[in-house]
């Protein structure tokens, strides 16, 4: 029988619950005591509790889960997340696209919008990282992924060869480790160095180590403009060989010239699932992206870290057969005026925040190929930017896909701060539910809810979270579906969420009325070799 008497820690009353399963809302009361859900339906009118929190007229749902973010390093600068909380956000999942702290601190800790290493930190493995997290005291929890680039970079080092056999067995070493420590899968970025130098074969040898483990493959794969569907096909290959189970992440197309292709993109996805693949994707609902400026170039550019590019770019012949590759890329995947600086260090170009390599180019009188080799050879490579080349047609196709997560590829936690980041970072779970739900009608509000919710609890697993049951960890959210909205644009990206009231990670109040509290209950959560 529920617990309808109580006393509660925790009662939220008069609310629409929406479970995270799909389900249709229902009004109920939702008691808490500890960590733990302990009923969810009418009250018996004796109740209890230390804390209510009246939710007539708002919405009551199971703690968001962002399933892709590269919060790794943010979260021990920045615990208390409020750019998280404020959009409901309980647990960040780290370690994608093949950037992980651990094994090596010298793997590089960003990609796609990443906030780059920490001075000084280095982790040998998840327990060195999850002890440094739980000392920083989050607001929410983090449930990590071990990174290819990171087991690569422990083994080989600097090294941009094919992995031989040794080797091979060395990284499958480290990934065992990582999984009986608790990591919930391994990511790829193959369009990054340095998973861009391994082959099919090396991901196909360190993925089938992964599935004997039970881990999720999260994959940033090697394309997504002109080749996007290739690079799809090599993912689904991947997971035909090794049976691990497959996560495209935030999959998109780059490129006027690309539109369109999800289409066929998501039908191979679903036609890998008919095969008894387990395959499935997320998407942030933006048609930017935003990643390191270096992505634009060449693989072979990038041999050697940035050290090994800067080489390149002050010899006049090497830099000219850069700039031939990097040339065809203009006007496809690489609009000009789209790609626009985001973050970097102080120096020439620092001025130039929130310009676009258009501007930049039509002022130095240059062609854009050649302003962006003059920024980052004045950055020492090391140069953010917003992207520009998505449609919104395309968004919203992979957005109503059933198998497709929310996810905000962020990891900026905390605002104010320096640069122009991308407004995923502050808006993407409100964005979501205010103008693709409320504004726009792409999506019913309970199948939102079961999008941020259920459905990547079920893709790590965590089986105690995602859903809005007596029995499950107490990671609450209580929100105005009327008021909820992303305030965060593109030049004025330093802007909370609105419309999130009430945030609970573990039974205790993180965002009470709107104001975060000093709570700090997060921790890293570990995959149970039961799952």
């Amino acid at each position: 029988m529920p617990d309808q008497t109580g006393p509660y820690d925790v009662l939220i009353t008069g609310g629409t619950v929406i479970d995270g399963t799909g389900a249709a809302p229902r009004r109920a009361d939702v008691g808490v005591r500890a960590d733990r859900i302990v009923h969810v339906g009418d009250l018996d009118p004796t109740a209890s509790a230390a804390t209510v929190l009246d939710a007539t007229g708002l919405v009551v749902t199971p703690g968001f889960i962002d399933l892709h973010s590269h919060a790794d390093f943010s979260v021990l600068a920045m615990p208390d997340a409020q750019a998280c909380l404020r959009q409901g956000v309980t647990t960040l999942v780290t370690g994608n696209c093949g950037l992980s702290p651990f094994p090596l601190a010298a793997a590089e800790a960003a990609a796609d919008g990443g906030p780059g290493t920490l001075a000084g930190a280095q982790w040998h493995d998840l327990d060195g990282f999850a002890a440094a997290v739980e000392a920083a005291r989050p607001a929410l929890n983090i449930a990590p992924l071990v990174g290819h680039g990171a087991l690569r970079t422990a083994v080989m080092g600097d090294a941009r060869t094919p992995a031989g056999p040794a080797e091979l067995d060395a990284m499958r070493t480290l990934l065992a480790t990582a999984a009986a420590q608790g990591v919930f899968g391994m990511s790829t970025g193959l369009i990054y160095a340095p998973g861009s130098f391994a082959t099919t074969a090396e991901i196909k040898a360190l993925a089938t180590e992964a599935a004997r483990h039970g881990l999720l493959y999260a994959t940033h794969m090697r394309d997504e403009g002109d080749r996007l569907l290739e690079a799809v096909a090599e993912a689904i290959d991947v997971a035909t060989a090794s049976g691990v189970r497959l996560q495209v992440s935030h999959l998109k197309v780059m490129g006027p010239a690309n539109h369109g292709k999800v289409d066929k993109a998501l039908a191979a996805i679903d036609a890998a699932a008919g095969d008894d693949l387990d395959v499935a994707c997320d998407v942030y609902p933006y048609t930017a992206s935003s990643t390191r400026l270096t992505s634009r170039l060449p693989d072979w550019a990038m041999d050697g870290g940035p050290a090994g590019l800067l080489q390149r770019l002050a010899d006049p012949d090497t830099r000219a057969r850069v700039l031939a590759d990097l040339r065809p890329a203009v006007g496809r995947t690489f609009l000009p005026e789209g790609v626009v600086l985001a973050m970097m260090g102080p120096g020439l170009y620092s001025d130039r925040i929130g310009d676009s390599i258009a501007d930049i180019a039509r002022d130095e009188g240059v062609e854009p190929a050649e302003a962006v080799l003059n920024v980052l050879a004045a950055h020492r490579g090391e140069v953010m930017i917003v992207n520009h080349a998505m449609a919104d047609d395309d968004v919203d196709t992979v957005l109503r896909h059933p198998g497709s997560a929310v996810a905000s590829d962020g990891w900026v936690l905390h605002a104010p701060g320096d640069g122009h980041p991308h407004p995923r970072n502050f808006g993407t779970f409100a964005r979501v539910l205010g103008r693709y739900v409320r504004d726009r009608g792409v999506l019913e509000l309970a199948d939102a809810v079961r999008k941020m919710t259920s459905l990547p609890a079920s893709r790590l697993p965590l089986p105690d979270r995602g859903t809005l049951a007596a029995g499950q960890v107490a990671d609450l959210v209580v929100l105005d579906p009327e008021e909820v909205t992303d305030l965060a644009t593109f030049a004025d990206p330093w802007q909370y969420a609105t419309g999130v009231r009430d945030v609970l990670v573990a039974g205790r109040c993180v965002l009470r009325a709107g104001e975060t509290t000093d709570a700090r209950p997060g921790r890293v959560l570990r995959r149970s070799p039961a799952c």
